[in-house]
């Protein structure tokens, strides 16, 4: 099978330039993961690693996974499994629209079959999955459940959390105090915290309504559980819950695009952005904190919005 190699060097450290921070006398670097690829963007491909690699050894011709209509996840796992040569099957939460999202548009095109879930029975078969992946799959595709890796919701296992480790080999980590990053799973959060170093702080922007498997972190990804000390999980900035937004969160956008130069995206960066300069203007970093902010793709997310919305 080909190898998929995603180009790390695209991957920059960029000053985020803000008012704000001058104010207050701290200092700001944005991650920007969104540049390692179009479809497997920013965290995706570190959720993704260890699955491909465990799909090969054990020969697997297909990968399965769960998502809504806006999943970032199913895109990237589409394209992970279209380069690699792996069949691909997105488990959709909601009946099936009369419109797809772009995003469900972009994973067809790429060859993954779409099967459409009511919302109660896609929370039972998500949570049946990693016990049983033939429970998932109807009696009448046998080969399909042996066949197939089922990776669970947003990449949420131990090889999530493992990949996402690796993130911060990326940047001189010893550089910051503070580390920001958007959650839905709590998966890429769980590896920074094993990644980070003893004394720095973790902030985990819940894009969900709820802030749902987020707080406390599933203690079986942390290394030691004394570490969740230095989590802080944002609740207050979801817009109304997952990939909801309005005006104001859009306006945000395209100001903080016509600053930095940065463009985030409405289901996670873009909430994320929001809430550091909230938690900023509160005071919750004191003078002199250095923080990095992880920017972990989706953009091809907004391509949902309507055109002229975003300046980008």
């Amino acid at each position: 099978m080909t190898e998929i190699v995603p180009d790390l060097k695209n991957i920059s450290l960029e000053k985020w330039n803000h008012s704000v921070f001058r104010q207050n006398r701290l200092e700001a670097d944005v991650l920007r993961l969104d540049k390692i690829h179009p479809e497997i963007s920013g965290n995706k491909w570190f959720k993704l690693k260890y699955y491909l690699e465990k799909a090969k050894r054990a020969n697997q011709l297909s990968l399965a996974s769960f998502g809504g209509a806006y999943s970032n996840h199913l895109l990237a796992l589409a394209a992970s499994a279209r380069i690699n040569g792996f069949r691909s099957i997105g488990f959709v939460r909601g009946e099936e629209p009369t419109r797809l999202s772009q995003m469900l548009i972009s994973a067809r095109e790429l060859g993954m079959e779409l099967r459409f879930l009511s919302r109660n029975d896609y929370n039972q078969q998500k949570k049946i999955s990693s016990f049983s992946p033939q429970n998932v799959f109807s009696s009448d595709k046998t080969d399909e459940s042996t066949d197939t890796l089922l990776i669970p919701e947003g990449g949420a296992g131990l090889e999530g959390v493992r990949g996402s480790e690796e993130i911060l080999n990326l940047v001189p980590v010893e550089k910051y105090t503070h580390i920001c990053v958007a959650a839905g799973t709590g998966t890429t959060l769980a590896g920074l915290l094993n990644g980070s170093l003893p004394a720095q702080k973790l902030i985990g922007v819940s894009v969900l309504k709820g802030g749902r498997d987020l707080e406390p972190l599933d203690t079986t990804w942390i290394k030691t559980k004394e570490s969740l000390d230095r989590v802080h999980v944002v609740q207050e900035d979801h817009f109304g819950g997952y990939a909801k937004h309005n005006g104001q969160l859009l306006d945000f956008m395209n100001e903080i695009f016509s600053e930095s130069g940065i463009p985030t995206d409405f289901v996670y960066t873009g909430k994320l952005f929001f809430s550091v300069i909230r938690l900023v203007k509160m005071g919750l970093f004191s003078p002199g904190s250095r923080i990095l902010v992880l920017h972990t793709g989706g953009l091809q997310g907004n391509r949902s919005l309507a055109a002229g919305l975003l300046a980008y």
